[in-house]
């Protein structure tokens, strides 16, 4: 019997008797405990029975030992006790201290602290958040032991536990949400799957907003154990599902802009349309030489071009041209300060939010054909083997005599027709040898598919696809690599004695070992595998198994585990090198338009080649953090743009029509699958999974059935069918083909209460506190009070 309750008498479990040790460093730790809850909620005052109810003490013993404590913090002045029977913490509370991190709200109940430099996250509990929300930079206190019960499928079991003692910043003062109005109150539900809270709105501050509308509101109170929290609207965005309103929302929920300060737009536009002689006369001028750009067909800004030329049978040089920005955005001006705020520009599926106005970003800086255009290049001298013979570094001024698009540029290629074949073919050649060369020397071939949608002119999607890669793209990558990796190693050669030239790099540490041998096990139980103990090898077992995964169902599955497993590049200016791309210095160089290190570097470089000596590294790695973070916002900004237009594809299909998909995640809840068709994912929960009562196997990435032992594992091939997308949330629920949604069953497990009854249907489940959840006052009727939000 899987359930022992129903047994008369148990056995007592055989334990090895705790010593005086243990006991005292169990107390000590329990009155530690006790003494932080105090200080934490230092504003409020607490009863004995509510301590117990916090630790969730039931045994009468235990109670007694608090109470026991409780009385030792008061004499050692640690508490106060009032007339009243309550407590409170003395005024003159202990600093706390702890380590400082980022809050990951990954699910209802829990978060993780990801505190940098530190391998392992730290597991917080929902009720030790301390009022926390995602992205709030805490401090947090590790606990010297778990204070909460262990279940078979806890996410935190194995994790170091802590506790928020202080919020240092908040990251979502304001919030995008979708407002729900009631006659005598408003709610705005947060669009962000990881904040769960609603915001509760005075009726007076809702303004012109109406029922479902998408609003920007900014939290006035913050949340507590008792209390929701409280803002007021700062914008109405628009009806919900309005595809330009979904994609401003997005860019709102990330803290993203969409328009320019008019100070920066209009100091763009005192900018000069024509290059002065002067700038010419300061350049190396080659508008003589054949140049093209190659970039996407619909590419509105083209900040980088190649050009070509024969110097002998053997030698062709080529020379990788990027927009001068860093001559048009000056330190110091309004340009410069927006560029530096935004740090990137941000892509989503149907727009760009540009780094730079549209008169520099689409126009000067955009390298157009048959257009005298001022740049900042890398001219190498290259033998038909790949051998670098010379490279040159500088201000040029170029003209473009060719824009392709990467089709187009294919198919000179494949057919040997066209503009420039030769040229072409002859670039084409040194890409493949660069490419074989770093795929030698430890580079790892990461080609993640990106998705992409035709959409129409109201944005609503018609089609996805992948984007396919060409020869083409392939060509442009190596040379924007090579010029990336010159630039940084070419800096560092300037360098004098000891002391070494402070440069931005684009680093990427090599992969933690317990991460990498967890994706092993991992694949293993696919049979695949992947070599991890020796750092030489992980790399080429790494392709090899990317290249044995490539065009099956799981690749896509596969190959993303693959990325999440790998640290995640970064700027720095420290000279760490580029694990990824087996370099051992490397830099960003080649997206000014875009890139706010970009233009570092190129400020950098031409302090160097004017023969500047060091500068300090310390705003260079300040500015440095700051674009790796607006990076990570852009990344998310745009994964949930693709996610919002796959859910809203997904919910104009046929209910009925059925689709091939992949587990990509198994929980306690539920199971991913991805649909194969469309790249989308979506969860079929446990209670739609009827026919069986389905456990979690965390170890072996599956779920068995108990009674059928019917087996789903992580990368099994499932047929589908949608059951419900949910656009505020960007999500989607599915279910088998051939089953019925929601269907109850009868080997729907028991529910047991503690004594091993089963409960009754017909009692009402007590809401839990501080579940955020508004209760109406009053009897019944319109003439109920307006709701009282209750306060400690």
């Amino acid at each position: 019997m899987r359930d022992n309750k129903s047994k008369k008498k148990q056995q007592p479990e055989k334990r090895e008797a705790a010593t005086p040790h243990h006991i005292v460093s169990y107390i000590d730790n329990l009155k530690a405990d006790i003494a932080a809850f105090f200080d934490l909620n230092a504003e409020h005052a607490f009863r004995p029975f509510d301590v117990h109810d916090h630790f969730g003490i039931h045994d009468k013993k235990v109670r007694l030992l608090i109470n026991e404590i409780l009385h030792e913090l008061e004499q050692d002045g640690r508490l106060i006790y009032n007339k009243n029977g309550t407590y409170h913490a003395a005024p003159q509370k202990v600093k706390q201290t702890g380590l400082t991190g980022r809050v990951e709200r990954v699910n209802k109940g829990f978060a993780f602290v990801v505190v940098e430099g530190r391998e392992d996250d730290i597991y917080v509990d929902l009720e030790l958040l301390n009022g926390a929300w995602d992205g709030d930079i805490v401090q947090v206190q590790p606990l010297s032991r778990s204070i909460r019960p262990k279940s078979r499928s806890d996410s935190g079991r194995n994790r170091t536990e802590g506790r928020v003692t202080d919020i240092i910043d908040r990251s979502n003062v304001e919030i995008v949400g979708i407002i729900e109005i009631n006659p005598r109150f408003a709610v705005v539900q947060p669009d962000s799957k990881r904040l769960y809270d609603p915001i509760f709105i005075e009726p007076e501050e809702v303004g012109e907003a109406n029922h479902g509308d998408k609003v920007i509101v900014k939290v006035t109170e913050w949340p507590t154990r008792r209390s929701q929290a409280e803002g007021q609207i700062v914008s109405v965005l628009g009806k919900a599902g309005n595809n330009d309103v979904e994609m401003h929302a997005i860019l709102a929920e990330f803290g993203l802009p969409y328009h320019f300060p008019a100070e920066v737009e209009a100091e763009a536009q005192k900018i000069p349309g024509k290059i002065a002689k002067k700038d010419i006369a300061k350049r190396r001028d080659i508008r003589d030489v054949l140049t093209f750009t190659i970039d996407p067909v619909d590419a509105k800004d083209f900040d980088d071009a190649l050009s070509v030329r024969y110097l002998d049978e053997d030698v062709v040089e080529v020379g990788v041209h990027i927009a001068d920005v860093s001559h048009y955005v000056l330190p110091g001006t309004e340009l410069e300060k927006e560029a530096f705020r935004r740090a990137t520009s941000v892509y989503l599926v149907d727009r760009t939010v540009p780094m730079l106005p549209e008169k520099l970003s689409n126009n000067l800086c955009s390298l157009r054909p048959n257009e005298d255009r001022l740049a900042f290049s890398a001219i190498f001298e290259i033998t038909s083997k790949g051998k670098l013979l010379k490279e040159w570094f500088g201000r040029t001024v170029i003209h473009s005599d060719r824009r392709f698009s990467y089709e187009e540029a294919q198919a000179v290629l494949d057919s040997g027709e066209g503009d420039f074949p030769k040229e072409l073919d002859t670039l084409n050649k040194l890409a493949k040898v660069f490419r074989k060369e770093r795929f030698k020397k430890g580079a790892i071939n990461f080609e993640t598919p990106e998705v992409r949608f035709r959409l129409d002119a109201d944005g609503r999607p018609l089609g996805i696809y992948t984007k396919e890669r060409h020869d083409s793209n392939k060509l442009i990558e190596e040379f924007m690599l090579l010029a990336n990796k010159r630039v940084a190693e070419y800096v560092y050669s300037l360098s004098k004695g000891e002391d070494k030239n402070t440069m931005v790099y684009r680093i990427h540490e090599a992969p933690d070992t317990d991460r990498l041998q967890t994706f092993a096990n991992f694949i293993a139980k696919l049979g695949l595998k992947l070599e991890v103990e020796e750092e030489g090898k992980i790399a080429k077992s790494m392709n090899a198994l990317l290249a044995q995964v490539e065009g099956k169902p799981e690749q896509n599955l596969i190959e993303s585990l693959a990325v999440r497993t790998m640290a995640k590049a970064r700027y720095s200016t420290d000279d760490i090198g580029h694990f990824g791309l087996a370099f051992r210095r490397y830099s960003h160089f080649t997206s000014p338009i875009r890139r706010y290190p970009d233009v570092m570097a190129h400020r950098l470089l031409q302090h160097y080649l004017d023969g500047g000596k060091n500068v300090d590294s310390e705003p260079y790695e300040f500015a440095s953090k700051h674009s790796s973070e607006r990076e990570r916002l852009a990344a998310e900004a745009e994964r949930a743009s693709i996610k919002y237009k796959q859910v809203e594809f997904m919910s104009m299909m046929d209910p009925d029509q059925e689709f091939d998909g992949i587990i990509t995640g198994v929980t306690d809840f539920g199971i991913f699958v991805e649909i194969t068709e469309t790249a989308s994912e979506g969860l079929i929960r446990m209670t739609d999974l009827g026919d069986d009562y389905y456990e979690l196997e965390k170890d072996n990435y599956r779920i068995i059935g108990q009674h059928t032992r019917k087996i789903y594992a992580f990368g099994d091939g499932v047929k589908v069918k949608v059951k419900e997308t949910n656009l505020a949330r960007r999500s989607m629920d599915l279910y088998l083909a051939g089953t019925k949604p929601g269907r109850r069953s009868e080997f729907s497990r028991p529910d047991f209460n503690k004594d091993g009854d089963r409960r009754s249907r017909d009692r009402k489940p007590k809401e839990p506190r501080g579940s955020g959840r508004v209760k109406r006052g009053g009897t019944s009727g319109d003439s109920s009070p307006k709701p009282k939000r209750q306060r400690r």
